[in-house]
């Protein structure tokens, strides 16, 4: 018995699913301690954008640890915060005429999203949270509150209050509620936020249109309630833009990140606030031990380089049309298969999760980390690397297409 069975808590998961011992990466491919090489189409659930031990970062972050520079400075000034900073205004906000500020938080996830709510509530007096089916935003009690899938619910151990959950991408749903808002007798007041993920990553690569978006966004302002955007799976370049939404028209007041604004998996989360909206903080009154620690910085201001140009998102965009083509014929061969999804995230929905876990198990056997997600764990993700090599990427294509057209033909 391993020393990760007899001392390793029960709750680990992702180890079970890829019951190896990892050594080494680079880039889209992990090796593990027998030698054995498999193609990443998990990136960490969406952290290694730029793929694992990128070198660029890596040696930003040797230089940085080499000069002595700080390694922990709570929420104080340092020369690495600044260049982050600076980079990012100048490379993503400013672009994009956006005045908002940054927020630094715990560094996953769900800090930023714990702190959108607190800010959301605090700026518009109001407790109610308005999220949507099959959303996912985290595991602490206020943004578990938010996430739908009952099965991460149930282990709170306490009644997981003030969060209303609404049809995700259905404009009727919209329509009745503006309704109900407008009806003073409704009894169905207005909510302190709209808390949305464009692309529901884990709730099974659902992506909402652009014009439900842009009706939700209306809803919101019409009822004094901010419009925040999860984008912490589905930003840092994953669509083929920096936001996910960058085409879509819209303003939200708070921006959450995290997994790939770090770079090269040194966590951090980042919230992005309307001036107007962050002037209701007081100094000190969201803390966290890491709220963006330097190496993150680091490595994260190199990733912002990536955006400084188009190269990266043109490759992306190309990476997007492979993915997509090579998927099509499964959709067209078998009538339990749907792909959908957005630039370098996919979803390949086989109907089941006992057909998604073999395919799971069967390419990881073969050779191919990846991952399913979605209401009984039905969907298959594709999340590689935005710099997987494209040999790397069609290995891994061919990999689990013929996996999945095994497994599909065998249960048909």
């Amino acid at each position: 018995m391993s020393i990760f069975e007899q001392r390793e808590s029960d709750i680990r998961a992702y180890c079970r699913v890829y019951p190896v011992v990892f050594d080494k990466a680079v880039n889209a491919r992990q090796t593990d301690e027998d030698g054995k090489q498999y193609i990443d189409f998990f990136a960490g659930a969406g952290v290694l954008n730029f793929g694992h031990n990128n070198p660029r970062m890596k040696k930003a972050m040797i230089q940085y640890l080499e000069s002595d520079g700080v390694t922990h400075t709570l929420d104080m000034h340092s020369t690495a915060k600044r260049a982050f900073m600076e980079r990012f205004v100048k490379t993503i906000l400013e672009p994009r005429n956006m005045s908002h500020k940054m927020q630094f938080m715990g560094p996953t996830g769900t800090n930023a999203v714990e702190a959108a709510l607190k800010i959301a509530r605090r700026a518009t007096g109001r407790q109610e949270i308005a999220a949507f089916t099959h959303g996912f935003h985290g595991m602490t009690l206020g943004s578990l509150a938010c996430t739908a899938n009952a099965y991460f619910r149930g282990a709170a151990g306490v009644p997981l209050n003030h969060v209303s959950h609404h049809k995700f991408g259905c404009t009727e749903h919209l329509e009745q509620l503006a309704a109900y808002y407008a009806d003073a007798s409704s009894g169905i007041t207005p909510p302190a936020a709209f808390l949305v993920e464009t692309i529901q990553a884990e709730g099974g690569v659902n992506v909402a249109s652009k014009e439900w978006l842009q009706g939700l966004a209306k809803l919101a302002k019409d009822v004094g309630a901010l419009f925040i955007i999860d984008d912490i799976q589905v930003g840092c370049g994953r669509t083929g833009n920096y936001f996910s939404f960058d085409d879509m028209d819209l303003d939200p007041d708070v921006v959450c990140l995290a997994k790939g604004v770090g770079g090269m998996g040194t966590p951090m989360a980042l919230n992005l606030v309307k001036p107007e909206i962050d002037k209701h903080w007081s100094p000190g009154e969201h803390t966290g031990t890491f709220r963006g620690q330097s190496l993150s910085f680091v490595a994260g201001s190199e990733a912002l380089s990536y955006f400084e140009d188009d190269e990266l998102m043109t490759e992306v965009s190309s990476k997007a049309g492979v993915m997509a083509r090579a998927l099509a014929p499964l959709e067209k061969n078998f009538s339990a298969v749907a792909v959908r999804g957005k630039g370098m995230i996919l979803g390949l929905d086989v109907g089941s999760g006992e057909r998604a876990k073999a395919i799971v198990d069967s390419c990881f056997a073969d050779g191919l980390l990846i991952a399913s997600c979605g209401t009984g764990g039905r969907v298959v993700k594709l999340i590689p690397p935005l710099t997987i090599p494209d040999e790397d990427l069609q290995q891994g294509l061919d990999t689990l297409v013929r996996n999945t057209t095994r497994i599909m033909e065998a249960a048909a």
